[in-house]
């Protein structure tokens, strides 16, 4: 089963932080990251619609421009960091997982993907409409439909990309939803998973992989189950 590092590692270093990425290398298959819009249009790193949770500023984060938000502290004195960095950073050294979070951002995340990312890579998004529109720029992009129910809806084919994975929230998931979502031509990766408990039953309903806060931890357990 694939690990996808969650915001990075978010329990090991404040999440959407270059800290978080590092320790994410480490030990996951893919580190996922959450991108949003400043006030110029750069694309950077950020879960909420807000600075207010993850950092010591307060406002929204398309009031910021990209220089603003650096001089936040994002926690344990990290600046927010834009995509492009974060690319850079990763070098294809490991997996990449965007999550777009606010339509209207596809295309300058596009641009700094198609520039500067290495592969593996996967974007995926609540916004059907989203992952439609890159895969109209970058067909050739793997793309993934975050959902808060175990199956995905039924595909609009004149609206849907191909969709290559599903992630639905993991208390929703049974082994009988995993198997149609496979018969699908779809790979299930559940979020947000934390526990060893929650490991083992993943894997037992044939999961091809899940998103955890704490990589680290998950890939000493995957080494003791394979």
């Amino acid at each position: 089963m694939e690990i996808i590092g969650h915001r990075g590692a978010a329990a090991a270093a404040p999440e959407n932080t270059l800290a978080a990425i590092r320790i994410g290398m480490e030990c996951a298959d893919y580190v996922e990251v959450d991108v949003r819009l400043s006030r110029d249009h750069v694309p950077v790193l950020m879960h909420d619609p807000t600075v207010d949770r993850t950092t010591n500023g307060n406002g929204r984060v398309a009031e910021f421009s990209a220089a603003d938000l650096r001089l936040l502290d994002a926690g344990k004195g990290e600046p927010v960091p834009t995509l492009e960095e974060v690319c850079l950073l990763i070098g294809g050294k490991t997996g990449l997982c965007v999550e777009i979070k606010e339509p209207g951002s596809e295309l300058e995340v596009c641009e700094v993907l198609d520039r500067v990312a290495g592969e593996p890579l996967l974007v995926v998004s609540f916004h059907r409409a989203s992952l439609a529109m890159v895969h109209d720029v970058m067909p050739d992009i793997p793309l993934g439909l975050i959902h808060t129910q175990p199956v995905p809806p039924t595909p609009r084919k004149s609206e849907d990309p191909p969709f290559r994975v599903y992630l639905p929230k993991f208390d929703t998931l049974t082994r009988e939803a995993v198997e149609e979502v496979h018969a699908r031509g779809m790979r299930v990766i559940p979020w947000t998973l934390g526990s060893t408990a929650e490991w083992d039953r993943a894997r037992g309903m044939g999961v091809d992989g899940f998103a955890t806060d704490d990589p680290c931890k998950a890939r000493r357990w995957r080494d003791t189950v394979q």
